[in-house]
């Protein structure tokens, strides 16, 4: 595609602009060819035509999508130019606050002037061994790439930095160096790496200095190569150094400084060891007054002396020298302040006595005279005379400064080889590593000698990068097998022919030093006849004469000639030498020694820099007559010889390039001016290796990257299974012109523009896509939206026509009932009126008639009653008249209580209100309630007696008006009387006036009385309302008391618990602190043993060095083969009884008693074997001794002793039948027997038991028969002895007397002989069949025996029990073997249902056939019976028959004695016996021999350590204090052996960490110690430690754990690490979400999984081998909870560090895939129950820092819901993710910067730690708690297969 056709409507460029050098804008229309102007519109608003170059017909630059912003390789940049890396850099610089950014082989360094937090070692760690393109761009990567490719390719590397001053050469330099000491570390034990970064505070303070532009300039040139042995350990270093500007010691421009040791030492002038120095304020000196700026802010130099004086102790250099050094530095200092007077206008004198003179000779030890006058006079040497001539005010000013400068550059030189022999290293070099710190490209205004030599290093410099990028790229397109066209680039060797080839400019300026009456302007006459006008790069200025110009490759360079050969002289008066040379100060002489190669006899004043060239270690000596030629040297020859020396050290390297630009001149932070950008990078070479780029192919594509990327652009049938022949015909579909990319092996080649163009295409068919996809959904939605707007038309319809007929409805149901109502409404009022007359007339009748009958009835009344009344009347009176008084009384004295009360009352409440009653009343205030409360319980009391009276008064009155009532009723009565008798109405109606009068007396008084109770009543009442009042405002003060009280005291318990909590939280941080501080110094600790013992073994291969010839391999190697045949080993050397019951073990679950029993009984059989060989070895030794004393035995009583062998045989068979007998009836009942059978009370219960005691009888019987026969035998066996004694001696006389004379008695002698050794060899080995055949009797009678006992206690507690419980006992029992089984089973196919199934049945027809089988064996059992009494008869037989072939003369003779020989039941103590010289044995093969994998398999858990802990107990036992000791001091120091050799090997870590533990939990559970007792048993409890207290030894042990724990950390550390990255980050664990990425020249690892790269799969693969491995070796779950929070710590902080650090992986789909991988983590956690290990809580920061990635970032709601969310992540990383989120795909937007400050603003109130990645190599801190072990130390059985066949059980 044609570069115009790009140049559409929308597209955007860049057009250059004086102010911000290059302005984006959009065209407005598309061009066409031929067009003159573009029509542009402008980011500011505006809109612009921009006329393009008639000439040229140049296009504006085409700016990259959005997408390829922010890159961290320049190269992968679609459009390279410099615009768009301008661009780039910026966003990256402000937006992003990223400071490095790659530019191919380039790393490009802006000085943020701004301290960041990204050069800590948790960076230095995070770099360390990772590819160049995987991690974003850091100093660290270079170094890393370097590093690696030393170790990799064998050849020597150089890291080039280079830049103006300002722009962070020096510091960069300092990391480069950093990070090479921390991570090769030191070869020796001299720590060469802190000696190497020692140097730079010591170099700093003599060669920096505060500039203008820097306040930390390096003004010296510097090249250090790092030595490195082969193992790429750091073993030393060497400094070379170039262009010292020795003008600063004596001018400083406005606002510098001179260099900062002078400062340092004048801050530490109070210093006592400085006194003599007699310095003060800096400003008292001229040499440090003049920049008039003595303090750099945020400096103290005070502090930075102390740093510096610290580096030249490290660095070797003595106090003596320090010293030294400080006082020639302070005597530069006075000699600056020395003054001149004038004589006149051709001499001067020097005040006499001048103070700053006498310091400065003083401090430099030489004569003040002599150096007064060679300061004011010179010497002039003649060929046949010299003359001494005085000089002016002004030359000896200037001499003065020239003999300053020159003592600061002899001195400069001194501590620069000082410096080189303390890294020199006596181990010879393998490789090195140089880092060149050299300045830039410099122009000023007004440029000299200085600015000349580095400009000419320069272009050295650049020609070299020059030809690296070239070649570079032409290996690319090699590798590549692509078609190679030439590559035009600037080739500066013309400039560089021009300054120093013959007869150019440094040549012509050495011939003009060596004219008598050389100048400037004669030099520069030269130069203008030999170069101008011949030479296309020299120039002369216009207006100027004495300057001239050249053509840099960065810019043109115009330099001033005056001082250009007196700064080439550089040269001192010798004179003022000499006297310096005889100084008694002893070091000044040193720094002249080689003076004279320096010193000319012309005089001149000096400035400018002086070269200094590498020192080696030991002084050359130099041939005679090369003095007088080194002489001759000027300043600008030996700079050329110099850089011709680096030159060829960088050539033979392979380089590594860092380009430091300085982004503004005001040192403002993260702040970015594009005019000095672009100038810097133009002259550090970044445009031209992006000019050589551009000029190739530059977009470089793996063929799986582009088909991942642009897939959206192929169809289906363009879909290959060869990825390279797709993305083939893909291309040439998609770019017409074959020449804009090109095919390789492995990669696709695109020219500049072309992935613009295609991203394009793959926007252009995204966004068609977007919207054919919005037209679909807008389509569906709008026409939903109708449907769903017709249907609610439909019943908005419906509804309102329904509402419409009810309405009508509603009107007419109203009609006809508004005239109902109307009728029904009528008929009522006239109703109600008539009933309201009728009522009324009724009304008024009622009222008549009864006003009429109440009359009638008053008369009667007042008539008929008054004789009654006046009697009650009477005696009424009288009674009210004693009640009244009586009242009067008690009201009387209720008054005056109440008086009383209320007083009472008053003094209460005026005590109430005093403090003092108050705090009584608070602390009393229950009792006194009490009392108010029963004061108002009396009160009560009083008015209840008071109502009672009131009512009793009330009945009274009622009773009398009963009384009234009936005597009405009698007058009624006489009423009728009364009309009979009307005659005697008239008589008693005076009777009657008068008891009205007495009535209403009576009344009266009535009331009165009335009111008198009512008056007492309400008093009475409000009395009690009152004491109510009181009583309720107490109970509310003591309410209110009450509550204060609970208040205060709640408040107390809350504060008291919060403090307590906060307490504890710090306690327990304080203790985990101190826990990891501890630990921590236990790792150092075992480091540092390690260290002192491979130094000791090295001592020892040095002192013992060993002869050539075979060697010897160490035991231990060859056991590391056999590690994986342990099994079988353990196979071949089981005993028999566990071989016959592996058949049984696939039927029934292991039963782990059982199988410890039978393991004691196997070492039981076997330690009685091994007593039985030693007696037979004992008894050999006796018969052989007794064979020397009796040589001839005949054979007496064969016969008898032959019948009782045959009896003792035929018992042994017959016992022998009886207990195979035995046994095959208990394996039948245990293999057939079911429930029913072997319960308590069933038949074949009865049997067997009968059967158990029957056969116990026997045993008895038969153990008492074996003890008469061993003791007959003995018997026996006394009692031939003497005879054989006697009959031998009687015999052997008869046949001597008879032989003598025959001559036969050597014959005899010889046949007698043979006999003789004949009968002793047949009755030793009878004796041995008999002991044998004894001792087996013995062990089987011992082992029915036992089998006897166990069946009798399990008996005897069944016959304890009554009837219901044996039987519940033993179905107990059964139902308990039962369920351990039928669990076993369960666990066994608990994920197989149908195999539990077929299980299940197959038990119940186990049971159906064990019922079955049951009468069989009541079968077997009755024969068993039978015979067992047959047995018994045969015994009872034989023992009769024993007795009667006795003889009675034997008997008598021979009385047999029964031999009682006890034999107890072997017990064990759970104790191991061994010999001390058995020591190193057992620890060699129980420790230092074992092989884990074969013990975790095979034993049980933890052996080796009750192993070690049983023999412990033993030597306890004995009381041996030094074998406790020894063993365990054997044991530590073997398992520290056993790390140290095979520390890398995981299982081998972790079983020694079981083992260590367990040992250490047994130390504890059998201390004695109570708190760890609780768990015992009481047998375990008889097992304790009885005379040693091992708890220094406990202590030990922790420590060695925690070792383990720690070495354990580290290995699972390194087994994991090289996974995370790739199984977390890179790989796509789900397909298609990730996308990829246009990658620069830095190629990043693929996220598309190959063979080799490791998937969460191979995480999760480890963390099961890791977890099973553990199990196996039985570590304590809660160390494996631990272990496991440490391996999901190491793997969050690994992953999140690397996403901290790669812009690449901070996007939207990389958190979807993190947080997928975080769940799959979390699954596995929840599969091995660890969920309450605390290991998901480590992963939180990663969790929070993936969801980070996925969350909405826009708005302020964003911000506070992002600033909740990640309260696991500090400020930093926050801001850190943020920054460097990157979309994906077009439709992603970035993170604004508005949004980050925002970010910031709400978490500056956050206190965390500003540090940006996680510690990776943080170990928590590891407890051990407590897990006592319920195995019983007596059962434990110890296998053949360990070789401990020498200890027993004791």
């Amino acid at each position: 595609m044609a570069a115009s056709e790009l140049y559409t409507k929308f597209a955007r460029v860049w057009i250059p602009d004086p102010e911000e050098v290059w302005k984006s804008a959009e065209l407005l229309k598309d061009y066409k060819p031929g067009d003159k102007v573009l029509l542009l519109h402008l980011e500011e608003g505006k809109d612009l035509e921009y006329r393009l170059d008639p000439k040229t017909k140049e296009l504006p630059h085409l700016r990259n999508p959005d997408i390829l912003v922010g890159e961290n390789d320049l190269t992968a940049l679609s459009y390279l130019h410099e615009p768009a890396v301008l661009h780039n850099l910026r966003v990256r610089f402000i937006d992003s606050k990223l400071i490095y950014t790659y530019c191919g082989i380039v790393l490009v360094a802006i000085n943020p002037y701004e301290q960041l937090p990204i050069y800590g070692e948790d960076i230095i760690n995070a770099y360390s061994g990772q590819n160049m393109g995987d991690m974003d761009p850091h100093i660290f990567a270079v170094a890393e790439e370097a590093y690696k490719q030393m170790a990799r390719d064998e050849r020597n590397q150089s890291i080039i930095v280079s830049g103006e001053s300002g722009a962070g050469k020096t510091v960069s330099a300092k990391y480069a160096m950093r990070y090479f000491a921390t991570v090769s570390g030191s070869a020796s034990e001299a720590n060469v790496e802190e000696k190497v970064l020692a140097s730079n505070p010591i170099m700093e303070s003599i060669g920096n200095a505060k500039t203008t532009r820097n306040d930390n300039s390096s003004r010296f040139g510097k090249y250090i190569e790092i030595g490195f042995d082969k193992r790429y350990r750091i073993i030393g270093a060497n400094m070379r150094t170039y262009l010292l500007e020795k003008s600063r010691v004596v001018f400083q421009a406005e606002e510098e400084r001179n260099y900062h040791i002078f400062y340092q030492l004048c801050a530490s002038a109070k210093l006592p060891e400085f006194k003599m120095l007699r310095l003060g304020n800096a400003n008292d000196f001229n040499y440090t007054k003049q920049g008039g700026s003595p303090m750099i802010e945020g400096v103290d130099d005070a502090k930075e002396m102390a740093h510096t004086r610290q580096a030249c102790t490290l660095l070797g250099i003595s106090e003596s020298y320090q010293m030294g050094i400080f006082r020639i530095l302070a005597g530069i200092l006075h000699l600056g302040n020395v003054g001149f007077t004038s004589r006149d206008a051709d001499s001067c004198t020097i005040p006499p006595k001048h103070e700053p003179l006498c310091i400065f000779c003083d401090l430099m030890g030489v004569d003040y005279e002599e150096m007064c006058h060679w300061l004011c006079h010179r010497k002039l040497a003649t060929a046949t005379e010299t003359y001494i001539k005085p000089i002016s005010k002004l030359q000896a000013t200037n001499a003065r400064d020239a003999l300053a400068k020159h003592i600061y550059a002899k001195l400069f030189n001194w501590i620069v080889d000082h410096v080189n022999q303390a890294l020199h290293s006596s181990v010879k070099q393998h490789s090195f590593i140089g880092v060149l710190d050299i300045y830039g490209f410099e122009t000023f205004e007004i440029n000299s000698f200085e600015q000349f030599c580095i400009n000419y290093a320069n272009e050295k410099l650049q020609q070299q990068f020059n030809m690296h990028v070239f070649k570079l790229e032409q290996e690319e397109y090699m590798k590549e097998q692509i078609p190679w066209t030439l590559i035009d680039f600037y080739d500066n060797q013309p400039c560089i022919n021009l300054i120093e080839s013959k007869l150019g400019i440094l040549d012509l300026l050495d011939e003009e030093c060596k004219m008598p009456k050389g100048s400037d302007d004669t030099w520069a006459q030269k130069l203008y006849n030999t170069h101008l006008n011949k030479c296309a790069l020299f120039e002369k200025p216009r207006l100027s004469n004495k300057a001239f110009i050249i053509q840099h490759f960065a810019d043109k360079v115009e330099y001033q000639c005056e001082g250009f050969l007196e700064k080439n002289k550089d040269t001192v008066f010798e004179e003022q030498i000499k006297v310096l040379k005889s100084s008694k100060f002893k070091m000044l002489p040193e720094l002249f020694q080689d003076d004279e190669k320096a010193i000319s006899p012309t005089s001149a004043t000096s400035s400018g820099r002086t070269p200094l060239t590498r020192v080696p270690a030991k002084p050359t000596k130099g041939r005679p007559g090369q003095v007088a030629k080194e002489h001759k040297k000027t300043v600008g020859h030996q700079f050329r010889n110099s850089l011709h020396l680096l030159m060829e050290t960088l050539n033979a390297t392979t380089p590594h390039y860092v380009r430091c630009i300085k982004p503004n001149d005001f040192k403002f932070p993260f702040t970015f001016d594009e005019k000095r950008a672009v100038q810097q990078l133009r002259a550090c070479g970044v445009l031209e290796t992006i000019r050589i780029s551009a000029a190739g192919f530059p977009s470089r594509w793996t063929y799986q990257e582009f088909f991942s990327r642009y897939r959206v652009l192929m169809k289906q049938k363009d879909v290959l299974s060869d990825r390279k022949q797709t993305c083939k015909n893909v291309l040439e579909k998609l770019i017409l012109d074959k020449d804009k990319y090109q095919f390789g092996k492995t990669k696709i080649f695109f020219r500049a523009g072309q992935v613009a163009y295609l991203e394009k295409l793959r926007a252009d068919k995204l966004r068609a896509a977007c919207i054919r996809i919005q037209k679909t959904i807008r389509g569906w939605l709008l026409r939903k939206k109708y449907l769903r707007m017709r249907k609610a038309a439909i019943a908005v319809q419906r509804y309102v026509r329904g509402y419409q007929a009810r309405c009508y409805a509603k009107f007419l149901r109203r009609t006809k009932a508004a005239t109902i109502i109307q009728k029904y409404w009528r008929m009522y009022v006239v109703h109600r009126r008539y009933k309201i007359r009728r009522a009324a007339t009724i009304v008024l009748q009622s009222y008549l008639r009864g006003y009429l009958a109440r009359n009638r009835y008053r008369k009667i009344l007042r008539e008929h009653k008054a004789v009654i009344i006046q009697k009650w009347v009477r005696g009424w009176l009288a009674r009210t008249h004693y009640k009244r008084s009586m009242h009067a009384i008690i009201y009387l004295q209720c008054c005056f209580r109440r008086m009383m009360a209320k007083r009472e009352l008053k003094k209460l409440k005026i005590e109430a209100r005093s403090v003092e009653r108050y705090k009584k009343l608070h602390i009393g205030m229950e009792n006194k309630i009490m009392q108010l409360q029963r004061k108002v319980d009396e009160q009560n009391k009083d008015y209840k007696c008071l109502m009672e009276k009131l009512t009793n008064l009330e009945g009274i009155y009622n009773s009398e008006t009963e009384k009234l009532r009936s005597d009405l009723e009698r007058l009624q009565l006489s009423e009728e009387e009364a009309k009979v008798a009307t005659g005697r109405v008239l008589s008693l109606q005076e009777e009657i006036a008068k008891l009205r009068k007495d009535l209403e007396q009576t009344r009266s008084e009535k009331k009165c009385i009335e009111e008198h109770a009512h008056r007492y009543k309400q008093e009475t009442e409000q009395l009690v309302s009152n004491l109510k009042e009181e009583n309720t405002l107490l109970k509310q003060e003591k309410e209110s008391l009450n509550h204060r009280i609970v208040e205060q005291a709640k408040e107390m318990t809350e504060t008291m618990e919060k403090k307590l909590v906060e307490e504890t939280k710090q306690l327990e941080l304080d203790l985990n602190d101190e826990r990891l501080r501890y630990q921590n110094l236990l790792n150092e600790f075992s480091r540092l043993e390690e260290r002192y013992d491979d130094l000791k073994e090295e001592m020892t291969l040095m002192v013992h060095v060993p002869k050539p010839g075979h060697k010897r391999t160490d035991s231990t190697h060859s056991s590391n083969e056999s590690e994986y045949t342990f099994s079988s080993e353990i196979a071949e050397m089981e005993d028999i009884p566990l071989r016959t019951e592996e058949p049984t073990e696939k039927k029934v679950p292991l039963d782990m008693s059982l199988f410890l029993k039978l393991q004691k009984r196997v070492t039981e059989l076997e330690q009685e074997k091994q007593v039985m060989q030693d007696e037979l070895d004992r008894k050999e030794e006796q018969v052989l001794r007794s064979k020397a004393k009796e040589e001839e035995r005949p054979q007496i009583r064969g016969a008898e002793l032959e019948y009782e062998s045959l009896k003792r045989q035929e018992l042994e068979s017959e016992n022998k039948k009886l207990k195979n007998e035995l046994n095959e009836l208990r394996k039948a009942l245990s293999e057939k027997s079911a429930p029913e059978v072997t319960a308590p009370g069933a038949p074949a219960y009865r049997v067997l038991m009968e059967q158990l005691t029957s056969v116990s009888e026997e045993l008895d019987v038969r153990k008492e028969e074996v003890l008469i026969l061993r003791s007959q035998l003995v018997s026996q066996k006394e009692a031939i002895q003497p005879k054989n004694t006697m009959t031998d001696s009687t015999i052997l006389l008869e046949d001597v007397q008879k032989m003598k004379d025959k001559g036969e008695i050597a014959q005899a002698y010889i046949g007698l002989k043979e006999t003789n050794r004949l009968l002793e060899s047949q009755l030793q080995s009878q004796k041995r069949s008999h002991e044998n055949e004894a001792e087996a009797l013995r062990g089987e009678i011992q082992s029915l025996k036992e089998e006897n006992n166990r069946q009798q206690q399990l008996l005897a507690q069944n016959l304890q029990l009554p009837p219901e419980a044996r039987i519940e006992a033993s179905l107990q029992h059964e139902i308990t073997r039962l369920t351990n089984e039928n669990l076993y089973f369960e666990e066994l196919h608990a994920d197989d249902p149908k195999k539990y199934q077929s299980y299940r049945i197959s038990l119940y027809k186990r049971m159906i056939d064990l019922m079955e089988q049951l009468e069989k064996q009541d079968k077997t059992v009755r024969k068993l019976k039978k015979q067992l009494k047959v047995f018994a008869k045969k015994i009872g037989e034989l023992e009769v028959g024993q007795m009667e072939n006795i003889s009675p003369g034997q008997i008598i003779d021979e009385p047999i004695r029964p031999v009682n020989i006890p034999r107890k039941e072997k017990d064990f103590q759970g104790m191991l016996e061994y010999k001390k010289e058995d020591e190193q044995k057992l620890v060699k093969n129980l420790i230092l021999e074992l092989k884990p994998r074969g013990v975790a398999v095979n034993l049980i858990p933890g052996l080796p350590a009750y192993i070690l802990f049983m023999c412990v107990r033993h030597a306890d036992y004995l009381n041996d204090d030094q074998k406790v000791r020894s063993l365990l001091t054997s044991t530590i120091n073997s398992i520290k052996k056993v790390l140290k050799k095979r520390g890398d090997d995981f299982e081998t870590v972790s079983f020694w960490l079981s083992n260590t533990c367990r040992f250490l939990h047994c130390l504890k559970q059998y201390s004695g110690e109570e708190g760890f007792m609780k768990h015992n048993t009481s047998r375990q409890n008889e097992h304790c430690l009885t005379n040693f207290d091992l708890a220094e030894y406990r202590q030990v042990l922790s420590d060695l754990a925690i070792q383990i724990y720690q070495q354990l950390v580290r290995v699972l550390e390194n087994i994991l690490q090289p996974m995370i990255v790739s199984g977390m980050l890179e790989h796509e664990t789900i397909q298609g979400v990730s996308g990829v990425k246009p990658t620069g020249l830095r190629k990043r690892t693929s996220s598309i999984a190959d063979e080799g790269t490791y998937t969460l799969d191979s995480i999760l693969r480890q963390l099961n081998s890791f977890h099973s491995v553990m199990c196996q070796h039985g570590m304590d779950p809660e160390l494996i909870k631990q272990v496991v929070k440490q391996m999901f710590y190491i793997v969050g902080a690994i992953t999140l560090n690397n996403l901290l650090l790669r812009k690449d992986m901070c996007s939207w789909s990389k958190g979807m895939q993190i947080r997928y991988n975080v769940s799959q983590l979390e699954e596995w956690l929840r599969d091995k129950n660890l969920m309450n290990s605390g290991a998901k809580e480590t992963l939180e920061p990663l969790i929070q820092a993936a969801q980070l990635l996925q969350v909405k970032k826009k708005t302020d709601d964003d911000a506070e819901a992002i600033c909740s969310m990640c309260n696991a992540l500090t400020t930093a990383q926050i801001v850190k993710v943020l920054n460097l989120y990157t979309p994906v795909n077009e439709f992603e937007e970035r993170v604004s910067v508005s949004f980050i400050r925002t970010i910031q603003m709400r978490l500056r109130d956050r206190k965390d730690s500003p540090q940006l990645l996680m510690d990776a190599k943080h170990i928590f801190p590891v407890t051990f708690p407590f897990n006592p072990s319920s195995l019983a130390l007596e059962t434990i059985q110890i296998p053949a297969s360990l070789g401990l066949g020498f200890i027993s059980r004791v």
